[in-house]
């Protein structure tokens, strides 16, 4: 299976307009495993997850397909940047003990992934999963939101956006699972923000390069009203779901 790069054109967005994971998140999976010595964020990205892990693990090394997010990820002298697909890479087998992928695993070869986990996990290593949807803000910037990405966006989506929408609990997970406690990113941001958030959806270019202008056109009158002025900021909240799970002795 090739990867499915629907992040290179936004990438610049993606770095600058999506959410931060909570730091509690980061130090439950340290807990959960044996050693801290190193992690791997697959599908890294901008290496928001990377960055997070770095304050548990001694040493990360974060790999995504796509070398545009790769040259947009925060450095650190204890993270390693890879340009690598999630399902090959060149990390020394029984080497890892977290594998993480922040809401990118539904677009992997699952199959040939989880063998790579297997693989270069160390026995007892832990694997994360975890996704989010759409913004929770209120019921009536709620109703907008819904109305874009369903109704103006709906086709442009790529077929594999349902496992995020039912939360990961289709995903295929052969591992022995870990329960994990409920997380949520939480943020502040004007009109112009989450805006920017909405360009980062590889929906909202596909739809602009279709048809030439922006999506948000077809709401924009409702959408302004809904949040009361470009200044005016709200309470943004992504509530996460998670899939961990231990490799075997």
């Amino acid at each position: 299976m090739q990867f499915e790069d629907h992040f290179s054109r936004q990438a610049a967005a993606y770095a600058q307009f999506r959410p931060r994971y909570p730091t509690e998140l980061y130090a439950f999976l340290a807990n959960q495993t044996i050693e801290q010595s190193l992690a791997w964020d697959c599908a890294t990205g901008s290496g928001q997850a990377a960055l997070g892990l770095v304050e548990h693990f001694e040493q990360v090394i974060g790999t995504d397909a796509s070398a545009d997010q790769i040259s947009h990820a925060g450095p650190h002298e204890r993270i390693t940047y890879r340009v690598e697909p999630a399902e090959k890479t060149s990390l020394e087998s029984h080497s890892i003990d977290l594998v993480t992928v922040a809401t990118a695993v539904h677009w992997f070869d699952l199959d040939a992934f989880y063998r790579e986990v297997r693989r270069v996990l160390k026995p007892g290593g832990i694997i994360a999963v975890w996704g989010y949807y759409r913004p929770v803000i209120s019921p009536q910037i709620d109703t907008q939101v819904i109305r874009y990405e369903m109704d103006i966006l709906g086709e442009y989506w790529p077929e594999r956006i349902v496992l995020l929408r039912n939360q990961y609990r289709s995903l295929p997970f052969p591992f022995e699972e870990i329960p994990a406690p409920e997380f949520a990113m939480q943020a502040e941001w004007d009109m112009s923000q989450v805006l920017g958030f909405f360009n980062s959806w590889s929906a909202t270019t596909r739809y602009r390069e279709e048809h030439g202008h922006h999506p948000l056109e077809k709401i924009w009158a409702d959408f302004t009203a809904a949040w009361g002025g470009e200044n005016q900021k709200h309470s943004v909240r992504w509530p996460l779901f998670m899939r961990a799970g231990r490799v075997g002795n």
